[in-house]
């Protein structure tokens, strides 16, 4: 049975390093954007069962990806864990309402990012 894959789309190398680390060791695939635009087109190649998205990128925002990503995915949404500093809750619901699943504040760590995958449903696909 393939793994579960988990697209991460963020203009931080290293959060997407850090993420990587920590989404591999959950049993993903993952694969990584640096910004809207190419995680778009990774998603229009592969469609990931998790995406962890950032809100402020170049090219193209995470809300932006996320309503283009509803359009392209229609009968197949992956969840959405948007990954980000932003911290004001009018904000957050703003991303909630956009179709996100979760949200989880920068820096984050491996016990935080785990839990709130289970969350969302996404570590049973992994075990499905």
């Amino acid at each position: 049975m393939p793994k579960p894959l988990c697209l991460i789309v963020d203009d931080s190398r290293i959060i997407r390093k850090v993420a990587r680390r920590i989404v591999e060791g959950l049993g993903f695939d993952v694969s990584e954007a640096c910004d809207g635009i190419e995680g778009l087109e990774q998603c229009l190649q592969a469609m990931p069962d998790l995406v962890l998205l950032d809100w402020r990128m170049p090219t193209m925002d995470g809300m932006d990806f996320l309503a283009r990503l509803k359009e392209i995915s229609a009968d197949r949404m992956p969840k959405v864990l948007f990954c980000s500093m932003e911290s004001d809750p009018r904000r957050i619901a703003e991303a909630l309402a956009a179709g996100a699943d979760d949200y989880v504040m920068k820096p984050f760590d491996g016990d935080i990012l785990e839990s709130k995958i289970d969350e969302v449903g996404a570590l049973k696909a992994r075990v499905a």
